[in-house]
C-alpha cells in the first residue's frame, strides 16, 4: 500500500478542500497534483530500477479510490497516468520513467477518437514514415489532462506492419499539435478532458512504443487492466463518500413535527443499507480481482473485465439513492452528494464502455476472443 500519511495529509489538506471549487470552475487540480508528484505518489508505480516505488495494481487502486473519496477529478488524472506508466513501463521507456519519478512529469492516455468514438482498439489516426521521423495524423476526441500532461501514450494505425495499432510518446506543444477548448461537461469537471488533435504533428522514429502493428497487445494486456482496475477503485471511492454523508445528513437532520431525526425512519435506513451493501459488494469484487490478478489465476482477466463493469453501474445507483435518502438537501451543492451523482455518470461512457465491457465479458465467457475481424 502507498504511504499512509503524505497520502492521507494532501487528501486532508489540499484535495478535499479544493474538491468544490475544482468542480465549480472546472479548474484542473493542479496544487493537489503537484503535491503528489513531491511526495513520490505519481511514481508509484514506476519500477524501482527507474527510481521508482516498484508497487502494483493494488497499491495504486488504494491511492486511486482514497483521493476518490474526495475529489473524482483528481482521482481520474491520477488513474490515467498510472494507466499510462503500465504501457511505458512495458515499454522500458527509461528516459520518461525517470522523469515521472523525479516528481516533473504527468503522463495520460491519447486513444478515443472521433472517428471510432469509444471503439479505442479501431484508430483511424495514421502514422507515415518521413526520414528519422513520424508524421502523426489523428483527432483524438476525449484525452483526460490534455492541456496539463507532459506527455501522451497515442495509438494510431502502424506505419508498415500488421496489425490494427501502434503506440507513440507523445510531448506536447510542438507544432501540428492543437488541444481543443476548455472542459465544461456535466460531471468530473476538473479532470481536463479535452479532444487534441494531431496535424502533420512529427515526432522521432524512436517514440514508438513497442513494435510496430503490436499496439493493441500492449494496450489490452499492459494498459487495460490497470485502467478498468483503478476506474473501478475511483468509483468505490465514490460510494463510499455518499454513504459516509448520506449517514451523517440522515443523522443530524430532524423531523420537528415528529422529534425524530431521518435515521429514525425504516425507509431511510432501508435505503441507506442498500447502499452501504452495495458500496461494500463492489469493493470485494475489485479486491478479488485484484487477487486473482496478483496469483496469475484463470479467472483473473474474466474478473478484471467484469470490475469496471459492475462498478459503473453501482457507482450510478448509490449515487441515486444517496438523492433519494437526502432528499431535497442533496440538491444543494454543499452537501457534495449532488457532484458525486454528475461524476457518478461519467465512467460508464469511457472506453471501454460498460455495454463494450458487458460483451467482452460475454465472448470471454463464451471462449471467444474480445475482438474479432470486423471489430479491429
Amino acid at each position: 500500500m502507498a504511504d499512509q500519511e503524505p497520502l492521507t495529509r494532501i487528501i486532508e489538506e489540499i484535495v478535499a478542500p479544493g474538491a468544490a471549487e475544482v468542480d465549480r470552475t472546472g479548474g484542473f487540480p493542479r496544487k493537489a497534483v503537484d503535491a503528489l508528484a513531491d511526495e513520490g505518489l505519481l511514481a508509484l508505480t514506476v519500477p524501482a530500477a527507474h527510481g521508482g516505488t516498484g508497487q502494483g495494481p493494488r497499491a495504486a487502486a488504494d491511492v486511486v479510490r482514497r483521493i476518490s473519496t474526495a475529489c473524482g477529478s483528481t482521482a481520474m488524472v491520477v488513474t490515467m497516468h498510472y494507466s499510462a506508466v503500465a504501457a511505458l513501463a512495458v515499454a522500458d521507456r527509461a528516459d520518461v520513467l525517470r522523469e515521472i519519478a523525479t516528481g516533473r512529469h504527468l503522463s495520460t492516455l491519447a486513444f478515443s477518437e472521433a472517428g471510432s468514438r469509444s471503439h479505442f482498439w479501431a484508430p483511424l489516426g495514421t502514422a507515415t514514415a518521413e526520414g528519422d521521423e513520424v508524421r502523426l495524423d489523428a483527432h483524438k476526441s476525449w484525452v483526460t489532462s490534455a492541456g496539463q500532461a507532459d506527455s501522451y501514450v497515442w495509438s494510431s494505425r502502424p506505419l508498415s506492419a500488421p496489425g490494427p495499432m501502434s503506440l507513440w510518446l507523445v510531448r506536447p506543444g510542438g507544432p501540428g499539435l492543437t488541444v481543443g477548448a476548455e472542459f465544461d461537461g456535466l460531471g468530473l469537471r476538473g479532470n481536463d478532458s479535452r479532444p487534441v488533435t494531431a496535424d502533420g504533428l512529427r515526432v522521432p522514429a524512436t517514440a514508438l512504443l513497442g513494435p510496430d502493428g503490436a499496439g493493441l497487445d500492449l494496450a489490452l494486456g499492459a494498459v487495460l487492466p490497470w485502467f478498468l482496475l483503478l476506474n473501478a477503485a475511483a468509483s468505490v471511492g465514490l460510494m463510499e463518500a455518499v454513504t459516509r454523508e448520506t449517514t451523517a445528513h440522515l443523522s443530524r437532520t430532524r423531523l420537528r413535527h415528529l422529534d425524530r431525526s431521518l435515521a429514525q425512519q425504516p425507509e431511510a435506513r432501508a435505503t441507506l443499507a442498500r447502499m452501504r451493501i452495495e458500496t461494500d459488494r463492489t469493493a470485494a469484487l475489485v479486491d478479488t480481482a485484484l487477487t486473482a490478478l496478483e496469483q496469475g489465476r484463470e479467472d483473473a482477466q474474466l474478473l478484471v473485465l467484469e470490475v469496471k463493469a459492475a462498478a459503473d453501474g453501482s457507482a450510478a445507483e448509490v449515487a441515486d439513492l444517496a438523492m433519494t435518502a437526502c432528499g431535497g438537501a442533496a440538491f444543494r451543492k454543499e452537501l457534495g452528494i449532488e457532484r458525486r451523482f454528475r461524476d457518478s455518470r461519467a465512467a460508464r461512457v469511457m472506453a471501454p464502455t460498460t455495454t463494450a465491457l458487458l460483451d467482452f465479458v460475454g465472448r470471454a465467457l463464451c471462449g471467444l476472443p474480445l475482438l474479432d475481424g470486423a471489430d479491429a
